[in-house]
């Protein structure tokens, strides 16, 4: 008989409807909300098509999440996407995109907040600052900021391997205190902050497609036509895309979901929405508090502590860096909580770490967590956050665009699975997807070379290494 000090191989369901669409929604919010809006505003110069930017990642991400509802009704096991893939491909692409999710997409999501988190924190305590060099020996600088997202990373990671109800209780309770604090902010914003002559003159060239430049106090803009113009908003739609990312990784913990057929799905559906339109409304806020040029040329890009500091004086922008220091927190543990699922199933199948394949005795897979966190804090020392932001963005991307043809192809070659829940709009809404998300993934490879090379390097790196596990199984 099975103790409970005795690893284990199967997960056990211990999560409701509330927890799951936590999980969604709590690991979407994380530092973005506060940051990118700058970068966006620089790119597109307009208002308009600042929210633009922002609505467009909304609807397409929406349209993902109802479109993977279909695909987690049929397979409500570990490993998400990883398993949508194998099946709907074969088992080269499911590895190619575990291979990855581990190399860059997973980790390198949870290095960007935390290095997130490090900024706000630097904010309240300077000494945390990642101009606060504390190792430097030829090409590597180990700076306190980079410090602080490792030990953040580190002390996630032992919490989750503490049980599954653990991190679902943290992140339940995280999620909360962001939707709430964020609903708040948004509220005061435009009762206190909202001014009307900043709001017009923030329209005055909302359908001006320029980017801007600051030279002293002076505000320049260039007009962008033509394939400038499509870069500028590939590279915008890499900020709001990112800030919407992650609300897949309830689908990776399917296997720990009571009735999963239903409450994936629906989780999926609830998350992203409530999140939309938070996004949507916390940059219309901004628009109506903050000058343009404020937001474009934010100290460090952190908007929405210059919000605040719109909003409430000095004392606001205090409060705004502990809500962004709570939301990249809840943010982390989402994504740890979820990622290491994928990896375990990866191992299941022979192809990561057979280690990874043991849940330890809280039923959860320990060693998973810690391989991703050690990787992890390793992209913690690599770049800042837009570069892992760059880096991360064109893979997710590639990968979301298999997966929704996978729905296509999974009707015609097995329409005798089972399908408690259909995407809506099939076969239009998927293929609107396919098309924007496929134009901005050829754009980021135009206009972000730098990063979505290595990042496209490191997703075919992939095949060598899976056909070394293949002929190693076939030796065993």
């Amino acid at each position: 008989m099975q103790t409970k000090t005795e690893p284990t191989t199967e997960f056990v369901p211990r999560l409701g409807l509330l927890d799951a669409t936590m999980i969604v929604a709590g690991s979407m919010i994380g530092s973005g909300i506060f940051i990118v809006s700058a970068e966006i505003t620089r790119s597109v110069g307009g208002a308009g098509w600042m929210l633009f930017m922002w609505l467009l990642a909304g609807i397409i991400t929406v349209i993902a999440a109802v479109s993977y509802g279909e695909l987690a009704a049929m397979f409500p096991k570990a490993g998400g996407q990883y398993v949508y893939l194998r099946e709907a491909y074969n088992p080269l692409v499911g590895f190619l995109y575990g291979w990855s999710f581990f190399a860059v997409i997973q980790t390198g999501t949870i290095a960007a907040v935390g290095v997130a988190f490090a900024k706000f924190t630097a904010y309240l305590i300077p000494a945390f600052s990642d101009t606060n060099i504390l190792l430097e020996a030829g090409f590597f600088r180990l700076s306190a900021a980079q410090l602080v997202a490792i030990l953040v990373i580190t002390l996630l990671t032992y919490i989750n391997s503490r049980g599954v109800k653990d991190g679902a209780a943290l992140q339940t309770f995280l999620t909360i205190i962001k939707l709430v604090s964020l609903f708040g902010l948004i509220i005061c914003g435009f009762i206190w902050g909202a001014r009307s002559d900043i709001w017009e003159a923030n329209w005055q060239n909302a359908w001006s497609l320029s980017s801007l430049t600051l030279t002293g106090d002076q505000l320049s803009y260039t007009p962008l036509a033509g394939l400038a113009a499509f870069g500028a908003i590939a590279i915008s739609m890499k900020g709001t895309l990112f800030s919407s990312d992650s609300w897949n990784s309830i689908t990776s913990i399917a296997s720990e979901v009571k009735r999963p057929e239903r409450n994936i799905g629906l989780s999926l559906v609830l998350g992203t929405l409530v999140v939309t339109i938070i996004f949507i409304l916390t940059n219309v806020m901004y628009l109506a508090v903050v000058p343009l040029k404020a937001i474009a040329f934010a100290p460090s890009d952190r908007v929405g502590v210059v919000t605040a500091d719109y909003i409430f004086g000095s004392s606001g922008t205090v409060i705004m860096a502990i809500m962004a220091m709570i939301s990249t927190f809840g943010c982390n543990n989402g994504l740890i909580l979820s990622g290491a699922r994928v990896y375990y199933i990866m191992a299941k199948d022979g192809l990561f770490f057979q280690k990874a394949s043991v849940l330890n005795k809280n039923d959860v897979p320990g060693y998973s967590l810690w391989m991703q966190c050690i990787w992890a804090s390793v992209l913690c020392l690599t770049g800042e956050y837009n570069n892992l932001l760059a880096l991360v963005i064109f893979g997710v991307l590639l990968f979301y665009i298999l997966t929704i043809l996978g729905i296509y192809r999974l009707r015609w070659n097995r329409p005798e699975l089972p399908r408690p829940y259909k995407a809506p709009g099939y076969p239009f809404l998927p293929a609107v997807y396919v098309v924007i998300a496929f134009a901005l993934a050829v754009l980021l490879l135009i206009f972000e070379t730098r990063y979505t090379l290595p990042g496209l390097g490191i997703i075919l790196l992939g095949v060598p290494i899976y056909y070394v596990l293949i002929s190693r199984q076939g030796k065993a």
